[in-house]
């Protein structure tokens, strides 16, 4: 009888060279691999699956959904998605295909609400594809930073006309009148379109082009002398992002040439706002601030890949551009300048390579090897600065940063027995900082890691850590200030040596049921640090739980905690330890939720779900006496009630309900605005709200 090579006959002809290969093992793996199978009188173009139904035309849901929202601080809409009384959105999971291979698809997620998201793509599988997208996300601050300052939104703010000059806040006799409430908040939109292009089996290219605008208020600070004032400063920033590249693949290789590139333009270049103490150093009624400047970052890359099912190599090569060239904000500097523009340049260039080698069935070696190079090209100058004390030069000049790293790892998984596996490697890591108190650091780390799975129903892994960080000797660099401690230790840059452990437990008692549970615990000690972070002791655990109760009912919880304890000492006189600080950061959480189906005959759905989120920070200073700098702390309640009810077999109800209680404190926000003689402040901003949300939305199954 003739028989065709169909799908079952490729499947176990694919099952059988398994098997071949497992019998000798001095035989490579690949040689019984399908790619190796001689199919020179196949005829590919017969296949055909005889059972397999091709779904044409259009499918998918549609939701709309309108509700209202009760809060009275504009933070909610942070948890809400929403600052309007009344909100809309739209969501889409629509797809069509055509009987030639034509398809389209369009997604979207909660449309018109603050933060959202749409993609339309359409083309022709195998061929080409063209893609259409949005996405939005907005952030909020506070709207009750209290200003004096007219024109906020623009970059020239100006005190009212019957303001009076004093020298200290709580003599500005009109600023009580004057003070107007600002909100602060950030939105990002971002939009784009995309071009695949698929050839034959060996190459493809694509492009893409994204434009973000990003707009809004933040906060940032004027000073003039030793006064200062909260200023709102105006966001008006956009980007437009350029990426396109073409990709070759071969049966056991793929390789790109990619081009990424970025262009940010900012609608203000400086922010000039009136003095509202009494002119005091260089009689100065008028400041002005530079704002972000107009750049741009340029990237080409070549990256590989060889797979032949017993070694694996990667690499990946890159060059890159940084610059800005902006003029430079001159006004209220009465200063000859060297540069009319910086004219700044950093090149990058980086080298990532990792080979993975099986040796045999049950051991694995991977060894890596990563390169990064940051080259400041920038001219340096002598810029005469504003001598304001006698700590500050009177010259100062513009630091070429420069930062290249050599990281190296190696990587052995062994698998002992079935369900035992040990794994461990050893990492390096050299950087070079010019410019910096300590311009070389090494850091060395082993680690190790036990997987058990032997045990039913049970899964254990076990990691442990050890790492240390030296590096040349610290000494203060001609360009940097001489203004801090020579015993003084950045974080970053001493001695450090950590030691961690982690462990993770999965139990499932019974089919229905899982818990997980995991641990870690870490300790950085910088034994050699005087002046600076000392030690930081960090311990974190979480634990879950899921149990299916029953056919239609799905139970949830959940719980974790960390703690992070840092010392720190510090010198009041340029000598050694006069005080020492003790930060305690804590950080917990715990949520439950419950879901249940088929309530009144298979139509209804109903859940809720709940979260609670508690964050709090004190740092208490010892030098003779202790005090604490006040607690600082944040607590939210979320919750989450809905339902879900089929009027038909395409149409579905949906009605939500969320609740969101928040609370924060923190102390150098509890301020007036005039209770710091020498700074304006923006006023209390601590956030203390009840929010709720009603949604009911409508989903409509085509």
């Amino acid at each position: 009888m003739k028989a065709n090579l169909n799908l079952i006959t490729l499947a176990l002809l694919a099952a059988s060279s398994s098997a071949m290969a497992a019998e000798t093992e001095t035989k490579q793996v690949v040689s019984y691999g399908l790619a190796h199978a001689n199919t020179a009188k196949v005829k590919f173009a017969a296949w055909k699956c005889g059972r397999c139904e091709a779904n044409t035309g259009t499918e998918g849901t549609i939701t709309v959904g309108v509700g209202y929202a009760d809060a009275d601080d504009v933070h909610a809409a942070n948890a809400l998605g929403t600052d309007d009384t009344f909100a809309y959105k739209l969501n889409a999971d629509v797809g069509y295909k055509s009987e030639s291979g034509y398809q389209a698809e369009f997604n979207a997620l909660n449309l018109g609400m603050d933060s959202s998201r749409a993609e339309l793509s359409a083309g022709k599988a195998g061929q080409y594809d063209i893609n259409l997208n949005y996405r939005t996300i907005k952030t909020y601050t506070t709207d009750d930073a209290l200003t004096p300052y007219q024109g906020v939104g623009g970059n020239d703010l100006t005190l009212p006309s019957n303001w009076v000059t004093a020298g200290t806040t709580d003599g500005m006799t009109m600023l009580a009148t004057s003070l107007n409430p600002v909100e602060l908040s950030l939105k990002r939109e971002r939009a784009g379109i995309g071009f695949n292009l698929e050839g034959d089996s060996l190459w493809s290219t694509y492009v893409d082009y994204q434009r973000e605008n990003k707009t809004g208020l933040k906060t940032a600070s004027g000073s003039f002398f030793n006064q200062s004032m909260m200023l709102a400063e105006p966001v008006d920033y956009t980007t437009d992002i350029l990426e396109a590249g073409i990709k070759l693949r071969g049966d056991y290789w793929f390789t790109a040439l990619s081009y990424s590139g970025s262009v940010f333009k900012n609608e203000y270049s400086v922010l000039a706002f009136d003095n509202a103490f009494n002119p005091t150093f260089g009689a100065q009624t008028r400041g002005y601030m530079a704002l972000d400047p107009d750049n741009e970052a340029h990237t080409v890359s070549l990256a590989g890949v060889y797979n032949d099912g017993t070694m694996s190599l990667q690499g990946r090569a890159y060059l890159g551009q940084m610059s800005q060239d902006e003029p430079l904000v001159t006004s209220g500097y009465g200063y000859q300048l060297p540069a009319e523009a910086v004219d700044a340049q950093v090149d990058l260039t980086g080298i990532d390579t990792r080979v993975t080698y099986r040796l045999t069935r049950s051991l694995r070696l991977q060894g890596s090897y990563d390169y990064y190079d940051r080259d400041n090209q920038t001219q340096v100058e002598e810029w005469t600065q504003i001598s304001i004390n006698n700590v500050n030069g009177t010259v100062a000049y513009n630091v070429p940063y420069d930062h290249s790293r050599h990281r190296a790892k190696l990587q052995a998984d062994y698998r002992i027995t079935s369900g035992v596996k040990l794994d461990g490697g050893y990492e390096y890591r050299r950087d070079d900082r010019s410019y910096q108190d300590r311009e070389v650091t090494d850091e060395n780390n082993l680690w190790a890691r036990l997987n058990y799975t032997s045990l039913e129903n049970w899964d254990f892994r076990l990691k442990a850590d050890y790492g240390m960080r030296d590096g040349s000797r610290f000494q203060a660099s001609e360009l940097t200030s001489t203004e801090n401690n020579e015993l003084l230790r950045r974080y970053n840059l001493a001695d450090r040596q950590r030691t961690a452990f982690e462990f993770t437990v999965t139990h499932t008692p019974v089919d229905t049921v899982t818990l997980d549970l995991s641990t870690r615990y870490a300790l950085d000690d910088y034994d050699e640090t005087e002046i600076g972070l000392t030690e930081s002791e960090d311990f974190s655990y979480d634990l879950s739980l899921s149990w299916q109760a029953g056919k239609d009912l799905l139970l949830t919880a959940f719980y974790g905690a960390q703690t992070i304890e840092s010392q720190q000492n510090g010198s009041s006189n340029f000598s050694g330890p006069t005080w020492t600080s003790n930060i305690e950061d804590e950080f917990s959480y715990i949520g439950a939720g419950a879901r249940y189906d088929n309530l009144m005959a298979d139509k209804l759905t109903l859940g809720v779900d709940y979260n609670y989120g508690d964050s709090k920070s004190n740092t208490q200073v010892t030098q003779g006496i202790t005090g604490s700098y006040g607690d600082y702390y944040s607590r939210s309640h979320s919750l989450n009630l809905y339902g879900e009810y089929l009027i038909s077999e395409q149409a579905t109800l949906r009605m939500d309900y969320r609740m969101e209680k928040y609370k924060d404190n923190d102390p150098a926000n509890s301020i007036a605005p005039d209770d710091i003689w020498n700074v304006l402040s923006f006023g209390n901003l601590n956030h203390d709200y009840n929010a709720h949300l009603v949604m009911v939305s409508l989903q409509y199954k085509l």
